[in-house]
């Protein structure tokens, strides 16, 4: 139910308006009410209602009038529904042509009109562009054009297949899509599409059907979703699928189906890996940290102790990790973390050890370097290269500064400047980190 939803009700009668107003305010809206177009109009240009129930009679001005008053404003934003106790086809018709979503005639039954009122509000639902928030994957550039990307797909009604390595957030993304108060469908496996696709097309009516980790679908369990893919937009199903392994290498191997590999690639979107977004660290520490330690503090085994922020030498080792794991080996490693806490002092070295010398050293840039950093132009390969140079120099001299400055030959105000300008985050010595830039 949308309980949030407010309905602005017009009419001259006030017996009208107070019927109305409880019959609405049962099913959970919120109502305002106004007893002619003046008091619509003050309403209406300071607030946009979800729905407008709007007389056409009434003694100052008429509904048709206000309408085409709103209509030619601009202010026509919402869906609205003409009342009327002796209407004529003539006024029903023109009504509809500015922009009334339907007509009502007084006595209105109570079915019709809740009928009529939930058809509205759904429809002006569809229309209105779908905003995606993953802030739970982080709140950088990357993250951004990830949901732009997918709002712009969610808006031509188009299947999302959201790929990319293990870790990087697949399950959080594809729950996130999800309207709240809609049907979901979350399938584990393919096992229900290869039994009974239709079954599963009609529990997901209207609502999110998200399959996971399309890779390890059989053969028979990829021709029932091929079979449903046609069958979504008649049934207003949103199809969200996941993969962290290479469908394409699948597909080259047999193991794929070419011809579905194919159709869900209109809606592919590639999930970026941590280390190509390193601003998102520091802010994805600081959460893991305060909700695994808060959780410590309300548990018997954290015995109620109080942990100590993350000291910024270990912050940094993190943020220059290369992380194979992504989102999922940052949490795990932030928990082994916070379980040993006040055990010992968490330095840079703890980290690295943790993590393996490899995961901390310098040949962890390899990877991103041989894939793609000669494809980039010279500009944004250089400045690619300084922030991998200037992340790994400060979590081998554990953002002492003035080591930093010494090793990279550079004045430590100008290394300030060229940190700031690399948007690398730092801490001078005794500064909380999230100071530095």
């Amino acid at each position: 139910m949308a309980t949030a939803q407010e309905i602005l009700i017009v009419d001259d009668e006030v017996g009208i308006r107070e019927l109305l107003s409880e019959i609405l305010q049962d099913e959970g809206y919120r109502v305002h009410l106004a007893q002619n177009a003046t008091e619509a109009r003050t309403y209406r240009t300071r607030l946009a209602p979800a729905l407008v129930l709007l007389d056409i009679w009434m003694p100052d001005t008429d509904g048709v009038t206000l309408l085409r008053e709103w209509a030619t404003s601009g202010q026509l934003t919402m869906p609205v529904i003409m009342l009327s106790g002796h209407g004529t086809i003539e006024t029903a018709v023109e009504a509809t042509r500015i922009g009334a979503f339907d007509f009502l005639e007084k006595p209105v039954g109570l079915q019709k009109l809740l009928g009529t009122v939930a058809r509205a509000l759904k429809t002006a639902a569809a229309k209105e562009p779908r905003r995606v928030s993953l802030t739970a994957l982080g709140t950088g550039t990357a993250v951004r054009d990830v949901e732009r990307q997918i709002e712009i797909l969610l808006a031509a009604r188009k299947p999302v297949l959201l790929l990319g390595e293990p870790g990087t957030g697949h399950e959080a993304a594809a729950h996130a899509l999800h309207i709240a108060d809609s049907a979901r469908v979350t399938l584990a496996n393919g096992a229900r599409l290869a039994a009974n696709p239709l079954g599963v097309l009609d529990e997901a009516r209207d609502g999110t059907l998200i399959c996971a980790e399309l890779g390890q679908y059989s053969k028979a369990e990829q021709k029932g979703l091929a079979f449903l893919l046609p069958k979504l937009e008649r049934g207003n199903v949103t199809l969200v699928a996941t993969s962290a392994e290479p469908l394409g290498n699948l597909a080259a191997e047999g193991k794929f189906d070419p011809g579905l590999l194919a159709a869900l690639s209109v809606g592919a979107v590639m999930l970026p890996p941590l280390r190509a977004r390193r601003e998102d660290i520091p802010a994805l520490v600081e959460r893991y940290w305060r909700e695994i330690t808060s959780a410590q503090k309300d548990s018997e085994r954290g015995g109620g102790r109080i942990v100590a922020p993350l000291p910024t030498q270990a912050l940094n080792a993190l943020c220059g990790a290369y992380w194979p794991g992504n989102l999922d080996h940052l949490q795990n490693v932030v928990a082994n973390l916070a379980l040993n806490a006040g055990a010992s002092e968490i330095s840079a070295d703890h980290v690295k050890r943790l993590l393996g010398e490899a995961a901390a050293a310098n040949q962890a840039v390899a990877p991103e370097i041989t894939a793609r950093f000669f494809e980039l132009p010279l500009r944004e390969a250089r400045e690619a290269f300084e922030r991998i140079y200037f992340e790994q120099l400060l979590a081998r001299e554990q953002s002492n500064m003035s080591r930093v400055a010494e090793r990279a030959g550079l004045e430590r105000t100008h290394l300030y400047r060229k940190l700031k300008q690399l948007n690398i985050r730092f801490a001078r010595r005794g500064e909380d980190p999230g100071n530095g830039s």
